[in-house]
């Protein structure tokens, strides 16, 4: 019998040995449970190409974080951190957007104070840290700061997954993928509607499940909404 011969090494030090340690230490240390979701995003996307009628160009990754916002609001008990044996939740949302880079690095800038920019402030200060993560130009507050964090998987064909807390944040959204799924109307009419498909990661010792159902349910009612 043969060895295998590996193709490729890749040690595990340096930021991918850094982001593997985190990884193990996030399902070591925090209780994860995932909760799973759909919902219409036919609104979203028709706000969308409103917004692009009046020149305004916002990403589906922008417009959903809007929507993370209003929820948080509503739902303040799933914005925040575990630290030194403290569950704290806090008045400021700071989103981090969990990005992947060249080598098989992942990152996750914040954009601080996302509740009190309006949607375009947002998306501006969104692109402007993904572009500085690129070439490592975050500090170590915007690297580290976030107090909830969102991952896209929209453009692949997973439509569930089940993403990792950012310890030691209590939650992450995960976003999966858009598809066209038949329907009826009240009328009894056949139609076609894009559904989404959401995963929320989040740890059990700081919420239960109840309360991140909860959370979930608004964030679709909100994603749903025509607003």
């Amino acid at each position: 019998m043969t060895t295998a011969e590996a193709i490729k090494v890749t040690p595990l030090r340096g930021l991918r040995g850094m982001i593997a340690n985190n990884m193990r230490r996030s399902l070591d240390e925090a209780a994860q449970l995932t909760h799973h979701a759909v919902c219409s995003v036919d609104n979203m996307w028709l706000r969308k190409e409103k917004l692009a009628e009046q020149g305004i160009k916002i990403s589906v990754e922008d417009l959903l974080a809007d929507y993370v916002v209003r929820a948080l609001k509503k739902h303040p008990v799933i914005n925040g951190r575990v630290e030194d044996g403290e569950i704290r939740i806090f008045s400021n949302i700071d989103i981090s957007f969990a990005i992947a880079l060249p080598g098989g690095k992942l990152m996750a800038p914040a954009v601080f104070s996302a509740d009190k920019k309006d949607l375009e402030e947002r998306a501006e200060c969104r692109k402007d840290v993904v572009e500085r993560a690129r070439i490592n130009k975050l500090t170590v507050s915007e690297m580290t700061g976030g107090t909830f964090t969102m991952t896209n998987l929209g453009r692949s064909r997973v439509r569930f997954f089940t993403p990792i807390v950012s310890l030691p944040q209590i939650a992450i959204l995960g976003i999966g993928e858009t598809y066209n799924e038949l329907g009826l109307t009240e009328d009894g009419e056949l139609i076609s509607r894009k559904m989404m498909g959401l995963s929320l990661t989040f740890d059990h010792r700081a919420i239960d499940g109840g309360p991140a159902a909860d959370f979930l349910t608004d964030l679709c009612l909100e994603i749903e909404s025509e607003q």
